[in-house]
């Protein structure tokens, strides 16, 4: 078993790529904008916990938490509508 800080001896160059980048400092700081942001629309009673919806944001810039800038979507609209910044592909 690897310990705490390693990596699998199996693991994936693509699962070590990503485990790195989520990681850094950077995203640790956008990870818990989101976080914020997901809290804050709880407190208004908007989401729930299990609710199977996102919280968008309408310019994508996680740093801004205004309530303008927030709203509630479904998780597939979501991450369907971010097709240029890593969102699933439409079918054909």
């Amino acid at each position: 078993m690897a310990k705490k800080g390693e990596f699998k001896k199996g693991a994936s160059a693509d699962s070590v790529r990503q485990r790195k980048y989520n990681s850094s400092p950077t995203q640790k700081k956008r990870r818990a904008q989101r976080n914020a942001a997901r809290r804050k629309m709880e407190k208004a009673g908007k989401v729930r916990k299990g609710d199977n919806r996102d919280v968008d944001h309408r310019n994508h810039n996680t740093s801004n938490n205004s309530t303008s800038n927030l709203r509630v979507m479904s998780r597939s609209k979501n991450r369907a509508k971010n097709l240029g910044t890593g969102g699933r592909k439409k079918g054909k």
